[in-house]
């Protein structure tokens, strides 16, 4: 009988480094290949429930009509709903939604969140567009999804270039046609609007969490801690301010077209004031500036990507020079850089716990949702904080009790636990 891991992973040796869902399924079959998982249940976790491509006609403010194309994978449904966000950029396409999809899984099992992983996209220049177009291109985009979204079936969130506006959006066209408000149906909206306290900062909020026990690994404490953030929008430039405001020494930061570098520690708080003013580090004074590129390979104790995927490659992982590797972002080291990193020593905090905080907080918000009960945002900060701490330690014994990276750990754990449910489910056929 033909091995489908093996096959798989033949078929994907000497592929594109790049490919997001290439580079998922590599560490995926890694990980079930060690857990030694039952080829049935293989074949079916391996690939999406449901992949939905839809195009969506826009009348533009000139009055003319633009189709759109749009994406929504819904990766698995065994442990809940799926769950994930959505993200309106020129260069989407179905591999980047259905790694993105399956990332998603993962990383719900990881911090044991009662989720299944979703993801979509769809193809355009947000930047290019009025506020006008983008909220008909959304609320069409809803309209032909909404069979497939619900509070008990696909739970939508923000992702790149969308926010909590889009989310009310799409919020108030599904409640439009359910005739009723559902509030659970997307989670990171206004917190007028059933929003959770503490959303917006969840993500760069766990990246700090889990940098904190990672660095105990090192005998550092926060402040004889130095750390570069690649990225400043609500992961990179939240856990900036986060990791600056417990003590870190954040010596550089960057946005999309490049960034800055002080070796004695940026007044992060002026920093992001300067961006959010002027959107560019450009003119920022008494800096070092530098490309993203650049920034990446100074030497630091903790490097965190969080910008999106692909930045650290088999081109410069051999360049990296940091103790700890924090995957703010989803994504950001291929495969093979995975493989050189760990011969460096570097203690990678993967992406699918690192960046974890907001799917977290958003299964805080869709229980709030379902309760008509809101918490306190100390409430909600400690929750986080409890789930994060746990999830970092088990994925530690995992990793210990394997003898694997942690990277390998993490996808170990989630798949055991996506397939221990699958199993007891069975497969309805």
């Amino acid at each position: 009988m033909a091995n489908p891991m093996a096959d798989e992973m033949r078929r994907f040796k000497g592929s594109d480094e790049k490919n997001p869902f290439e580079a998922m399924s590599e560490r995926f079959d890694r990980a079930a290949q060690l857990l030694g998982l039952d080829e049935d249940l293989y074949r079916v976790m391996r690939v999406p429930s449901r992949e939905i491509k839809v195009y969506i006609p826009v009348r533009m403010d000139t009055g003319h009509i633009e189709v759109f194309e749009g994406f929504r994978v819904q990766h698995n449904f065994a442990r809940g709903p799926a769950k994930g966000g959505i993200r309106y950029a020129p260069d989407v396409s179905l591999d980047e939604v259905k790694a993105l999809s399956a990332w998603m899984t993962w990383k719900c099992a990881v911090v044991n969140v009662p989720f299944g992983g979703g993801k979509g996209g769809i193809i355009c220049n947000p930047q290019q567009m009025s506020l006008g177009e983008l909220e008909r291109m959304t609320r069409r985009y809803t309209a032909e999804l909404i069979d497939f979204i619900g509070p008990d079936k696909d739970v939508p969130a923000p992702d790149m270039n969308t926010n909590e506006q889009t989310m009310a959006w799409i919020m108030d066209t599904f409640s439009m046609h359910a005739r009723h408000t559902v509030t659970a149906v997307v989670t990171g909206k206004p917190v007028a609007l059933g929003g959770s306290l503490g959303r917006r900062e969840a993500t760069g909020r766990g990246v700090l969490i889990t940098v904190n026990e990672a660095i105990k690994r090192f005998g550092l404490t926060p402040d004889k801690t130095s750390v570069i953030v690649q990225g400043s929008g609500n992961v990179g430039g939240i856990g900036a301010q986060l990791m600056y405001d417990t003590g870190y020494k954040v010596m550089g930061i960057s946005d999309v077209a490049g960034g800055i570098y002080n070796p004695n520690g940026l007044n992060i708080p002026h920093v992001l004031e300067y961006w959010a003013q002027n959107r560019s580090f450009d003119d920022y004074p008494d800096v070092e500036h530098v490309s993203n590129k650049d920034l990446l390979e100074i030497e630091c104790d903790v490097l965190a990507p969080c910008a999106t995927e692909n930045q650290i490659t088999s081109e410069n992982a051999d360049r990296i020079k940091c103790k700890i590797l924090a995957e703010g972002a989803n994504g950001p080291t291929t495969p093979k850089a995975d493989k050189i990193l760990h011969e460096k020593g570097i203690f990678v905090i993967p992406d699918i716990l690192c960046n974890a905080g907001g799917v977290t907080v958003s299964y805080f918000e869709w229980v709030q949702d379902r309760m008509g009960y809101f918490w306190p945002e100390a409430q909600v900060n400690e929750r986080l904080a409890d789930k994060m701490i746990a999830s970092f330690n088990e994925l530690a014994h995992f990793a210990e009790k394997h003898n694997v990276d942690s990277r390998t750990a993490a996808y170990m754990l989630a798949i055991d636990r996506v397939a221990y449910d699958t199993r007891m489910r069975g497969i309805y056929a």
